[in-house]
């Protein structure tokens, strides 16, 4: 050969599939906004017709999932910017970051509406009274995110997309706060004596699910920032790829980084100990191309070439 071998082009439906993965995460995004926003603007007007604590916490909950959708849909297109001279790897910390201090916001806003609630419990005030058809409001929206849920849930099954899944999960976790908000105001439509504790108890736990859910989060953000080992199907979904090129024996050192919409793969791969320079490098292009087209994901590979020996590890 007089030339260096050209690189063999990933087909179409790679880049395709990273573009529709973002196009699907911003419409989710976005009719998460639109939802949302019906659920606040009925909760903020209980809250200041039907004087309930409970539902301005679930709003400001609601709220503050419509911050992070609108920085998230922001963060997505960003990410999915192809690699360039200042950031070869791609940019997609950008999901992971985002989602870090977000997270992290929303611990900080639950823990300051915990110690209010607290503070308003103890201050032995008057007892309010709360409209005994407040609960109403709550029942509504732990409804339309549960449908939702379900919806979004069967399309990420259907697409094999763990981010719409992620999505779906968000949605009823919103569901189970409004829940909770509901369980709350039922109480203090039986006892009406107690509304007013009752209400303030709803609040305190909606506080609480803000932190657990904001502290969830931010462990998982940061297993990502810090190249945590993914789960073992990447690894098998790697190996297998490599595996199906003819002229691979066998594969070993395989490490993945994962953030965001990108992976990035090293593997070691397992040839004939007489095969020639120019038929590895050819094997190696094959061993990328492979695992690209398979996990489209993966934004790049690097393949270190290693004498296959029967037995020798």
């Amino acid at each position: 050969m007089s030339k260096f071998p050209p690189s063999i082009p990933l087909p179409n439906s790679v880049n395709e599939s990273r573009s529709q993965r973002r196009k699907q995460m911003v419409i989710t995004a976005s009719r998460g906004v639109i939802l949302r926003g019906v659920i606040i603007v009925a909760e903020i007007l209980g809250f200041v017709f039907l004087n309930s604590s409970a539902l301005l916490l679930d709003a400001l909950s609601s709220l503050f999932d419509i911050a992070s959708s609108l920085f998230l849909i922001f963060c997505i297109r960003f990410a999915d910017k192809p690699p360039d001279v200042n950031h070869p790897f791609g940019h997609g910390r950008f999901e992971p970051i985002a989602g870090l201090q977000l997270a992290l916001l929303l611990s900080a806003v639950g823990c300051g509406m915990f110690i209010q609630q607290l503070t308003a419990l103890s201050a032995h005030t008057a007892d309010k009274v709360i409209n005994p058809y407040t609960w109403i409001i709550p029942l509504g929206a732990v409804v339309l995110l549960e449908i939702s849920y379900q919806h979004l849930k069967r399309t990420a099954k259907k697409e094999n997309s763990p981010a719409l899944l992620a999505d779906a999960v968000h949605y009823r976790i919103d569901g189970i706060n409004s829940l909770f908000a509901m369980v709350a105001l039922v109480f203090a439509a039986y006892f009406p004596q107690y509304s007013n504790l009752c209400d303030h108890l709803g609040a305190i736990v909606i506080a609480l699910l803000m932190v657990g859910i904001g502290i969830f989060a931010a462990k998982n953000n940061l297993h990502q920032l810090l190249d945590r080992v993914p789960a073992p199907h990447y690894f098998e979904k790697v190996k297998a790829a490599a595996l199906c090129v003819e002229g691979v024996l066998a594969t070993e050192k395989i490490r993945i980084q994962l953030y965001g919409p990108d992976a990035h793969v090293s593997i070691d791969i397992e040839v004939e100990p007489g095969l020639s320079v120019e038929l590895a490098h050819e094997l190696t292009q094959k061993v990328r191309a492979q695992i690209q087209e398979k996990w489209p994901a993966v934004r790049d590979v690097i393949v270190h070439v290693e004498p296959y020996y029967p037995g020798d590890h």
